[in-house]
């Protein structure tokens, strides 16, 4: 009973350990990618975050609303283009993939008309096998 005990709080003491580093890289990304929004934008309030391996994609469901211009930010690690992202319209029509940007770190979107939108999100497996995706989202007052 004793070595059951000892192994299961080992574990947790693993996992905790584990967690809570994962976190802390996450913070720094979440960090570094704030770097790519300017004065002019204010953040929604959030933090997406996925930790993703390899070819994983991680999905965030976002409602954009009419009249305001967004910046959404995408990063994985210390460096700009670890993260490549999509954006699709509610139907699933593709509207802007950063890979055709030169994997842009940001991108600004003018919204006439609110919409529901979904942002994919994939590691650059040239860069990087696995990590923290974080996905920022600011918009204009």
């Amino acid at each position: 009973m004793k070595r059951f005990i000892f192994k299961y709080t080992l574990l947790t003491a693993i996992l905790t350990v584990t967690s809570l580093s994962s976190s802390a890289q996450c913070d720094t990304i979440a960090a570094v990618c704030g770097e790519n929004f300017s004065r002019e934008f204010l953040s929604d309030g959030q933090e997406y975050r996925a930790l993703l391996f390899d070819d994983q994609t991680s999905e965030f469901h976002l409602t954009l609303y009419g009249q305001s211009t967004y910046r959404f930010a995408a990063c994985s690690g210390l460096t700009n283009g670890n993260m490549l992202f999509r954006v699709y319209d509610e139907e699933r029509n593709e509207i802007f993939i950063s890979s055709d940007h030169g994997n842009a770190p940001y991108w600004n979107f003018e919204v006439t008309s609110t919409i529901d939108v979904v942002i994919e999100g994939n590691l650059n497996l040239d860069e990087v096998q696995s990590g923290c995706a974080v996905l920022l989202v600011g918009f204009k007052p």
